[in-house]
């Protein structure tokens, strides 16, 4: 039996449909098992122990060099996609992402059943010939699971497998003793958020990283894609801060993850990851809804005002009301609460 699983992107929505995988193997054992991702969530199902195979969809390289008038190259690149896609003959296809990109490569794939959700957002339902409801009001980890358990999976454990990889791990541990950092005693922050509307302001996170370091005398790891917007942060503190930013990759930053007591983030697929390994988070949500899309599982904090507009799911704010009145006071008090209790 081949599978085709379809869910591009983004970090977080890929780590939300592991279980998903992991049910789909229990439930089909012997089966080829294909996922369709796109670049910037790749590493974290390549050589997955629960993949056949991978397939990286290079949408945004192949819209980039069109734009560049580099016509050949992203051609033939869409064309040597498309030939890869349809070496196999799908007994069953699984659209997780609900798009018209998704929709698109559904149609491409050339599958017997074509599972989706009973939705026509972008046209999505276009190409499906099967089609169960899909419930906004369960978390994203729930709802992605409706598809195993209408295919007959029990659902009596939510795994997330990450594939493992060794060089990874020795390079955060590289790293940890280059800034003498002990396991479980320094706190990761990530301050970065592909939403303006989801972030918070450097001089908020400067000034927790400081109440951090004097009061509870742990110290506080920055990460991030870039390491110039971290130094934004760091340059403004009144203690030390440590700039991982644009040091790791997303399977390091899960072996990182590991290694610290807590993480401290803005809705963002780290918060997502650092959930998916199983350490403590203390996310900061303001325009999104945390019971679709917050940490999964026990043992995190949610620090939001409440605000009666909130969620409102903009992406695009002139006030940023509901993120400007966290405080660092605030979110300092949850987080010595943890430490306290663990």
């Amino acid at each position: 039996m081949n599978i085709l699983i379809v869910k591009l992107s983004a970090i977080g929505d890929v780590i939300h449909t592991l279980p998903s995988l992991a049910a789909l193997r229990r439930l089909y054992p012997d089966a080829n098992i294909t996922w369709v991702v796109e670049e910037a969530a790749a590493d974290l199902i390549t050589h997955h122990p629960y993949l056949n195979s991978v397939l990286v969809s290079r949408r945004k390289s192949w819209s980039r060099d069109l734009l560049r008038g580099k016509f050949k190259d992203s051609l033939y690149g869409i064309k040597n996609f498309i030939k890869c896609l349809q070496q196999k003959n799908y007994d069953l296809v699984i659209d997780f992402h609900g798009l018209l990109k998704s929709s698109v490569i559904v149609y491409l794939s050339r599958g017997k059943r074509k599972l989706g959700y009973d939705s026509w957002q972008e046209l999505s339902g276009l190409f499906l010939n099967e089609k169960i409801p899909e419930d906004m009001e369960k978390h994203a980890v729930d709802r992605y699971l409706d598809f195993p358990r209408y295919l007959g999976a029990k659902i009596d454990q939510v795994e997330f497998t990450l594939p493992s990889n060794k060089k990874a791990e020795e390079k955060v541990l590289c790293l940890l003793r280059e800034h003498n950092l002990e396991d479980k005693i320094f706190i990761a922050v990530n301050p970065v958020a592909y939403w303006e509307t989801k972030l918070w302001d450097n001089e908020k996170f400067a000034y927790l990283a400081d109440l951090i370091n004097n009061k509870l005398s742990v110290k506080v790891v920055f990460t991030g894609s870039e390491k110039d917007s971290i130094e934004k942060i760091t340059s403004i503190m009144n203690t030390e801060g440590v700039n991982f930013g644009g040091k790791t990759t997303l399977l390091d930053l899960a072996y990182l993850y590991k290694k610290a007591c807590m993480l401290i983030t803005t809705d963002s697929g780290p918060m997502h990851l650092a959930a998916a390994i199983g350490t403590p988070v203390v996310a900061l949500f303001g325009p999104t809804d945390p019971v679709r899309t917050g940490p999964y599982g026990a043992g995190h904090a949610i620090v939001r005002t409440g605000l009666s507009c909130s969620p409102c799911f903009l992406k695009k704010c002139s006030t940023k009301q509901c993120m400007q009145d966290i405080s660092p006071e605030q979110v300092f008090a949850v987080v010595e609460k943890k430490l306290t209790k663990e």
